[in-house]
């Protein structure tokens, strides 16, 4: 684990002072696939924090060397308008913000929340990398706590195109705009951001290894209408709304948009959905039986590749019917022909996608970004 912390700490220090097109550039034709893509897509959910903070420049290293396809970095923007990769704004649970700035605490409403805390927006990024990282789960180790830096999107693309260099395949990122309808209230819109790294790291093109998750609606046609990699829809809970619908009163839900109707107006501008697994598995945890509510079916019907969250090993987060074996949950997932899960846990993924046996379905067709859409609105 020494060896491996030294080959880390190398990393961090060479994309922090080389920009990710001189990467580019140092790895001729790595940015560019002309691969097909793996039939089932292992993502690291937030690198690899079943092992290591998320995250974290670490955490994304060792999902990738687990065997991650792809890397999903979630954004939020800092005071000076440098996107780094958190899992929320709010900083606490997941780096030692409060004792480094215990005076920066305050409350404000996110997506119509009240939040009490430490938040992205309000430090510079010069602040924000005297930070460590730290295991959200409390019962995860904690003994890599303080090792490791907040890290900017721009050094994740550098990372992942260096280690496209080392590894000798071709690696994507999964990046997630948080609350994009926030920061774009504050000033500080994430979307034409988050492009231009993209665009420096030669990767904002659609053969790139690239797709774009969000939560919210009208940022992805937003999206869809600038760029050409693709876009995948997040779904949660049924009865919930995306906080663009509730900003602009929108009544529809996301159970609305699981329906054929909604899958329907999904497709005119993402490549995708990405829904909670138990979206897909009935009751999720609670479940009886090994059934499905068809919505990879439906989705597959209207040309939407479904990459489902997030799949963990501990039985915390396991249904019984699986027998405490995560293998047999990813086996399962697979033979109802999702397309791609998210996984705390790559390495166990990779092995679950490598030893699937079951007669694979035909994969749908894959529509691509380029091609016509309807400009339906929401």
């Amino acid at each position: 684990m020494q060896q491996s912390h030294v080959t880390i700490v190398l990393l961090t220090m060479l994309v922090s002072f080389v920009s990710p097109f001189t990467l580019a550039e140092a790895c001729p034709g790595k940015s560019k696939s002309s691969k097909t893509p793996p039939r089932f897509l292992v993502i690291g959910h937030r690198g690899a924090p079943g092992w290591l903070p998320e995250h974290t420049l670490a955490s994304y290293s060792l999902a990738i060397r687990k065997g991650a396809d792809y890397i999903e970095p979630d954004l939020v923007s800092t005071k000076d308008g440098v996107l780094i990769a958190r899992h929320e704004n709010e900083l606490s649970q997941t780096t030692d913000v409060a004792k480094k700035f215990p005076k920066r605490k305050t409350t404000k409403i996110i997506d119509g929340r009240k939040v009490t805390g430490w938040f992205s927006e309000d430090f510079t990024l010069k602040e924000i990398k005297t930070l460590r990282a730290k295991q959200s789960m409390p019962f995860r180790t904690k003994v890599h706590n303080g090792k490791y830096d907040i890290p900017t999107f721009r050094e994740i693309l550098g990372l992942v195109q260096e280690l496209n260099c080392s590894q000798g395949r071709e690696i994507g990122v999964y990046p997630e705009t948080k609350h994009p309808s926030y920061f774009r209230s504050i000033g500080l819109p994430l979307e034409d951001k988050l492009l231009k790294e993209l665009k420096n790291a030669d990767m904002n093109h659609s053969k790139a290894r690239v797709f774009i998750q969000s939560f919210e609606v009208s940022n992805l046609q937003y999206l869809r209408s600038k760029t050409k990699v693709k876009l995948i829809q997040l779904l949660y809970t049924k009865k919930y709304k995306p906080y663009d619908f509730v900003v602009s009163k929108d009544k529809r839900t996301y159970g609305d948009l699981m329906t054929d109707k909604g899958l329907k107006f999904v497709a005119s501008y993402a490549d995708g959905i990405g829904p909670w697994k138990g979206l897909i598995l009935p009751k999720g945890r609670k479940a009886t039986s090994l059934t499905s509510t068809g919505l990879i079916d439906r989705a597959h019907k209207h040309k939407l590749l479904v990459h489902a969250y997030t799949f963990r090993d501990e039985a915390l987060f396991l249904s019984p019917l699986f027998k405490k074996n995560p293998t047999a949950e990813y086996h399962f997932f697979m033979s109802l022909g999702l397309d791609g899960m998210f996984s705390d846990f790559p390495g166990t993924a990779r092995k679950a996608v490598d030893t699937y046996k079951v007669k694979r379905r035909k994969h749908p067709i894959r529509r691509s970004p380029t091609s016509q859409r309807s400009k339906a609105t929401p």
